[in-house]
């Protein structure tokens, strides 16, 4: 058993410093979504913790189901390192427990192995994942999801698979404008002659396959801020999905990709998706042991910014009013606890005038999407997502603006199957409408 331990256990070992730094004082455990719901102390962060030291320190298998099925039950939302007064870095240690838990291959189910296969073949081949993404929107857009959701025979197949189409169909557009008007419309006339500001545009592998029209609205916001708009064409997916399954160098392998494709312009990259701001941001954590990538790992992330910190950084234009429906904004947990964004994100929200804006109880509260985890962990990721949409519900909102694409499709097809005819949409998606509407786009003001 001793030897099974060791050969298991090395990745903790390197994180031991992070790890003894939890002093477990409990001031994490309200802020747990997962702990709330279940009461279970092994569900908390610093229960997770004490598994990981029971690992690192040989006393615990890490092929147990016990550090398993607890390790795995947790969100990643990192709210935890918000409240933790010690600093302690939560989420690094959250990825290498799972690396140890990939590198003992014991989980039984279909559906892990479906994520393991589907990481490793699809999505780390971008040809491969552009057809993907090209099946999956015209399956949305023929609407035949939307049908087979209408008239109840996804449910019949399973709750999963009703809940994965309500996923896809929820990443639909819901603003009026999203997605009708051009890429490049005419900025001419907005502070002609003016220089522009350049920024690379990180597209993101979710965001351009489903949520296109959020790249094209970001980059003619920032276009309207007199920001010179450029994405670099070798740039691949961010890796968020493989660190948090577990696949470090799957993630590292993407990260070289992407440092490099972003080499050679010391620009602000400039990211709409929060998770892949907050993936982006780790880059020098990820590569800090790379005698080549370290160095510029480290500056790579120090240029990242969510769309929302750029605006708020350079100063942006006011819109024109959206009419009268009551919106409220819900923060992405890597938005809020990764990049540390989120208020600036809603910002975008205050350039509009005369918003019939309302709070929203718990929107600081992960929604329980994270990634796929609303497909392997249902039932957990259920009980976290109706308390989400029993706030939205209580704030009277009818559109919801959130700024990661995770959070979004989760949202959505929350509300859609509890047949709330919320819209949710992007904050840059609803400026974008602002400023169509204020004429920006065509050179009238």
């Amino acid at each position: 058993m001793a030897a099974e331990l060791s050969h298991l256990s090395p990745i903790l070992s390197s994180e031991e410093e992070k790890l003894l730094a939890c002093v477990h004082c409990g001031l994490c455990l309200e802020a747990c979504p997962t702990y709330v719901a279940t009461g279970d102390e092994n569900d908390s962060p610093r229960g997770r913790i004490y598994l990981m030291r029971a690992v690192k320190e040989e006393r615990l298998a890490v092929t147990s189901l016990t550090f398993e099925n607890h390790i795995d039950r947790c969100l990643g939302c990192r709210a935890c390192e918000s409240a933790c007064p010690a600093g302690v870095e939560y989420g690094q240690l959250l990825e290498a427990a799972r690396a140890e838990i990939a590198r003992g291959q014991t989980k039984p189910t279909g559906t892990y192995r479906l994520m393991y296969f589907v990481l490793k073949h699809v999505w780390s081949r971008p040809k491969r994942l552009r057809v993907a993404f090209t099946l999956a929107r015209w399956f949305r857009d023929s609407g035949l999801a939307n049908i087979l959701l209408r008239t109840g025979m996804a449910s019949e197949i399973s709750s999963r698979f009703e809940f994965a189409l309500a996923l896809l169909d929820g990443s639909s557009a819901a603003t009026k404008t999203a997605g009708k008007m051009p890429a490049n419309p005419d900025t001419s006339g907005q502070d002609a002659g003016a220089p522009g500001t350049p920024v690379l545009l990180f597209k993101g592998c979710v965001m351009e396959g489903l949520f296109k029209r959020v790249n094209e609205a970001t980059v003619r916001v920032l276009e309207v801020n007199r920001c010179k708009v450029q994405a670099p064409e070798a740039q691949v997916c961010c890796g968020a999905l493989h660190a948090h399954a577990g696949d470090i160098e799957g993630a590292r392998a993407l990260a070289r990709q992407n440092i490099d494709a972003f080499a050679n312009n010391g620009a602000p990259i400039i990211t709409n998706a929060g998770g892949c701001g907050a993936m982006l941001a780790s880059y020098a954590h990820l590569l800090e042991h790379d005698a080549k990538y370290a160095e510029p790992a480290r500056e790579f992330s120090a240029r990242v910014r969510d769309v929302g910190q750029h605006l708020q950084a350079i100063g942006f234009r006011n819109g024109e009013s959206l009419g009268f429906a009551r919106t409220t904004y819900d923060a992405s947990c890597h938005l809020l606890h990764g990049q540390h964004a989120a208020d600036a994100s809603l910002q975008m929200l205050w350039a509009i005038p005369n918003l019939n804006f309302a709070l929203l109880s718990g929107s600081d509260v992960c929604c329980g999407g994270a990634g796929v985890y609303n497909l392997l962990e249902p039932e957990l990721s259920e009980q976290v997502l109706d308390e989400k949409l029993r706030n939205i519900e209580q704030s009277g909102a009818t559109v919801l603006a959130t700024g990661n694409p995770g959070c979004h499709m989760q949202i959505a097809a929350g509300a859609r199957l509890a047949e709330n005819p919320l819209k949710v949409c992007h904050p840059v998606e609803l400026l974008d409408e602002s400023y169509s509407r204020a004429g920006y786009y065509d050179g009238k003001s």
